[in-house]
């Protein structure tokens, strides 16, 4: 790394903590009902909808209510989704595919088995799929709502009221800025059919046109992350300048990182709040400069090849250089977004560890909007109990006993995830349809196949570009895994927020575990680090490990 990387690290982190605190306090009127500097335009809209839904802005739900709403909401999703994929003009997905689609942006991870500037028309880019990149993200936005309200007022709120809050005051008012900005970056918003050009070399060359900004826009602030381009980010129409590389990845942040502020807040535990995204920031540099070292180092072979520099430049975003690859690869995938401005699978081996690690340990490292809070709130009740389990003493979080129903839900989703990647990789490492889809042996082989199941189960959405995955067998596994990935943990952190709403909130004494300075913050990156490690690492070991020290060794796959 040089000076000009450093800096645009710090000032990358500067701009995320600066923003913290306006952008959660809004978040936090918001969803109180109280009233903001849109409300006199949006209130009324707001009451219209809960009239003609036949919402009650006042009711309260349980845990296993406000679950039931957002499952049933999602299903419905789903199943339109699916039903307008099917139906699509001029060129109807097959079953597998449409499936696969719908359940991959109603959940938030956006996988795509398909390129889509020649797969899908404007009006599915335009439709059901822009509308599911608002609708996922506006879900797990509520889910993270839910569960701050019930750490710190014992009522997890009402899941429409939640939904029609995160559409009207956040998602649509933040996107629409955002989709303006990209458009005066050159970023294009039109309905022009594919322009045919000629190049200076006289060959014919198909440009493909259409709706891009404001697909980006909800993309990237949704942490959703599906391309309008079948090359995503790396695409000029998708993100055509330095600058639009740089406020593209802070969006992907900024919503995360609000509701961390929001958590502290709220609960009446700033410090608290603050040395959880201290954690997070920690752990995101640590990768930042892991990945982009192991790309600046490249591979040996170059040396002995007679280059002048080892550095690893394919896949890269050459117009960005090989930081910003690296930077926006980790950012991405500390968050559920699976955006891409360059290709994970032409990584080194330690670079491509980076987001594969970053997935496996839940994409909480600021994580996607609602998904990445709720996912360090697993690892920090986890540090609590620890602790308290260290010094005698029944574990507290926030003025609320911690106690073995708290755990066990906690536990359950840990290990769905840790299930849906490991006992599926398995799967396809065995099966002739799983292996028949990969472009690379050995090693790296099972890399594309773990990162697949990994990306799907993280709700990420970005892959290890050398596999083929638009065959049955790879769009109904995956599809589960996104499903099993987002609701089967969702739905426990929702009943840890029932659990922790039930409580009644005492006083901390002098002996409760502080969650807040430097001990808290090493505490918990070692417990993170630790749960994944002995999950995960067996599998990495087969990987990326051995294809790191197959490399030095010379040899490639």
């Amino acid at each position: 790394m040089n000076t000009r990387d450093s800096l645009q690290l710090f000032l990358f982190l500067a701009l995320l903590a600066a923003t913290a605190r306006p952008l959660g306090l809004y978040l936090g009127r918001v969803f109180d009902g109280e009233r903001t500097w849109l409300s006199w335009g949006l209130a009324p809209l707001e009451r219209l909808i809960y009239r003609l839904g036949g919402i009650d802005p006042q009711t309260e739900m349980s845990w296993g209510t406000y679950a039931r709403q957002l499952m049933g909401f999602s299903a419905v999703s789903v199943a339109a989704t699916y039903a307008a994929l099917r139906l699509q003009p001029p060129q109807p997905l097959s079953p597998h595919l449409a499936f696969n689609t719908a359940v991959s942006f109603a959940t938030n991870t956006n996988w795509q088995s398909y390129a889509g500037e020649t797969t899908m028309s404007y009006l599915s880019q335009l439709g059901p799929l822009v509308l599911q990149n608002f609708v996922s993200a506006a879900v797990g936005l509520a889910v993270a709502i839910a569960i701050i309200r019930a750490l710190s007022r014992s009522k997890l709120g009402n899941f429409w009221v939640d939904l029609v809050r995160a559409h009207l005051y956040v998602l649509l008012p933040l996107s629409l800025v955002f989709a303006l900005f990209l458009i005066s970056q050159g970023m294009i918003q039109n309905f022009l059919p594919t322009q045919e050009i000629l190049t200076l070399e006289g060959v014919k060359q198909f440009i493909a046109q259409g709706p891009v900004a404001s697909q980006v826009a909800i993309k990237m602030l949704g942490t959703n992350g599906g391309g309008y381009f079948n090359a995503n980010a790396a695409h000029p129409y998708e993100n055509p300048t330095a600058l639009s590389n740089f406020m593209q990845m802070l969006a992907i942040f900024l919503i995360p990182s609000a509701l961390v502020y929001l958590l502290g807040h709220q609960t009446g535990h700033r410090r608290h709040g603050w040395s959880v995204w201290a954690a997070m920031a920690i752990v995101f540099t640590a990768g930042t400069l892991i990945c982009a070292q192991a790309e600046y180092r490249g591979n040996p072979a170059f040396t002995q090849a007679g280059l002048s520099s080892p550095a690893n430049l394919e896949g890269k975003e050459a117009r960005f250089g090989i930081f910003n690859s690296a930077l926006f690869a980790t950012v991405t995938t500390d968050a559920s977004c699976g955006a891409v401005n360059s290709m994970h699978d032409s990584f080194t081996p330690l670079g491509g560890l980076v987001p594969l690690v970053n997935i496996q340990l839940g994409e909480l490292i600021f994580g996607g909007v609602g998904s990445g809070l709720y996912g360090m709130l697993l690892y920090i009740l986890l540090t609590v109990f620890i602790a308290g389990l260290l010094v005698g003493r029944t574990p507290e979080y926030l003025g609320k006993k911690v106690e073995g129903r708290e755990i066990k839900y906690a536990m359950i989703a840990i290990i769905v995830m840790a299930l849906s990647i490991l006992g599926l990789s398995a799967l396809a490492a065995v099966s002739p349809s799983g292996v028949g889809g990969l472009a690379n042996a050995g090693p790296h082989g099972l890399t594309e196949i773990l990162y697949a199941y990994t990306s799907a189960a993280g709700n990420n959405g970005s892959a290890f570009a050398g596999l083929s995955a638009n065959v049955p067998f790879w769009n109904l596994t995956l599809a589960i895994a996104m499903f099993a990935g987002r609701y089967f943990v969702m739905i426990p952190m929702l009943a840890l927020a029932g659990s922790f709403a039930a409580k009644k909130t005492v006083l901390q004494g002098e002996s409760a575990f502080p969650v807040h300075g430097p001990l808290f913050i090493l505490l918990l990156i070692g417990v993170i680090f630790l749960v994944g490690a002995l999950t995960f690492f067996p599998a990495l070991a087969l990987g990326p490990v051995i294809e790191h020290f197959e490399m030095l060794r010379g040899r490639v796959f």
